[in-house]
């Protein structure tokens, strides 16, 4: 019998992993950290590239990694589906599939030497906060930091360590939070992000600004940023459409010209003006 001629670098092909942490952002969100099953990290991802993700016998999908390790990768992963809900049941130690990384990941270029506003909502955050994550790691390459996020409620809010303990105490950084609605214990703002990002009022000058969340929060703080003064070439944000192959083949995540999985997820508002209204 003659030996198999596949291809052994195949993209379609995952790597196996395994999940050696999990931890629980929200009652809807976990946080998974993978490495491959010698220690490994499975690739090595630019702030906002994303990843298949893949439980055997079951499915795949793709996800943001909101942030890497030396040795793993960590996606934020919400329970909205058959295959999120079979991931949310699992345990460390579970054998996973990983294949990646795919996108373009943010302009990084673009924004050094800027003073950044980032901009989230929900697990809008998730890869915002990959990007976040790099430019502490390279502060001097940015100038001041402000980071505005807003969630349903209180126990919606993801990264709470971040948010409140850690990206606080980084140089010329500051952190806004609100919530939809709050409860007994709430003592920060309340009230829609759109809204918030007027009361924080940041000076666009020199500033690049990059925005993920749910598509009605993009639409309308798009309104106010452009209402403050910023210019369609200062905003960097992200499509969601539903990526299949996660290499330009199955169609599924076709807009006009461009592949969100190829060209995207990530999109300077300039490049999105030239696209039809399909997103």
């Amino acid at each position: 019998m003659s030996s198999c001629s596949c291809e052994t670098n195949n993209p379609l092909v995952p790597v196996l992993g395994t999940v050696f942490k999990i931890v629980e952002e929200t009652p809807d969100i976990k946080t998974f950290f993978v490495s491959t099953k010698d220690g490994k990290k499975p690739f090595t991802p630019m702030p906002g590239q994303l990843g298949m993700f893949s439980l055997m016998n079951l499915g795949e999908g793709m996800f943001s990694v909101t942030a890497q390790g030396e040795n793993h990768l960590e996606f934020a992963i919400k329970k909205c589906g058959m295959l999120t809900d079979a991931l949310h049941e699992i345990r460390p130690g579970q054998t996973v599939g990983v294949r990646g990384p795919y996108g373009n990941g943010f302009p990084i270029d673009k924004c050094k030497g800027k003073d950044m506003l980032y901009i989230g909502g929900g697990i809008g955050l998730a890869p915002v906060r990959s990007l976040i994550r790099y430019s502490f790691e390279h502060r001097d390459d940015f100038g001041k930091i402000d980071i505005i996020y807003g969630a349903r409620s209180p126990e919606d809010l993801c990264f709470k360590e971040d948010l409140f303990e850690n990206w606080p105490k980084e140089r010329d950084t500051k952190v806004h939070v609100t919530v939809d609605k709050g409860d007994e214990k709430w003592t920060g703002n309340v009230g829609f992000v759109p809204a918030f990002l007027e009361q924080v009022n940041p000076d666009p000058q020199g500033k690049m600004v990059v925005l993920c969340g749910p598509p009605i929060m993009i639409k309308f703080c798009l309104q106010s940023l452009k209402k403050m003064g910023y210019t369609d070439a200062q905003v960097i944000t992200t499509l969601e459409m539903r990526m299949k192959c996660g290499i330009g083949k199955c169609g599924r995540c076709n807009i006009g010209s461009k592949y969100v999985c190829l060209d995207g997820p990530v999109f300077t508002m300039e490049e999105l003006q030239g696209l039809p209204n399909e997103f």
